[in-house]
């Protein structure tokens, strides 16, 4: 169930939280798959002047998160990371990183994905996998 009622314009505008932080920005987002891409900068880097291996963490949970939220119920049902991993594999200075999330299960409960971040020359920086819960959302009142 993927809900193509939400728009890159209007995932674009989540930028009150880490997102807007580290200058992310999602780019597509369609049936098991979603992309974004994130600034090398003063923002993500470690004090090495490399992309920090935290940032890459936070652009694959971010993608996952919200990836597995166009796959939900969103009124009643809310996606939250329960596990994540990531490889470093390559180092990067400048520009940008692009993060491909892909489904990997989408079941009632949890939801499995697989980010792969790359450099604009196509490196493989690093690869991610995360598994989401999808939990009722509690009641407000």
């Amino acid at each position: 169930m993927f809900n193509n009622k939400v728009t890159i314009k209007s995932l674009n505008k989540l930028r009150n939280n880490m997102v807007g932080h580290v200058g992310i920005e999602f780019l597509e987002a369609s049936e098991g798959f979603i992309k974004g891409v994130m600034p090398v900068d003063d923002r993500t880097k470690q004090p090495f002047g490399l992309l920090h291996g935290g940032a890459s963490v936070v652009l694959a949970e971010t993608l996952c998160s919200v990836g597995a939220m166009l796959h939900i119920d969103a009124e009643n049902q809310v996606a939250v990371g329960q596990e994540i991993n990531a490889n470093h594999i390559k180092s990067a200075k400048e520009g940008v990183v692009y993060g491909e999330a892909r489904a990997i299960h989408l079941g009632k409960n949890t939801h499995v994905w697989e980010t792969k971040i790359i450099d604009e020359a196509d490196n493989l920086i690093c690869i991610s996998r995360m598994t989401v819960a999808i939990i009722p959302k509690k009641n407000k009142g």
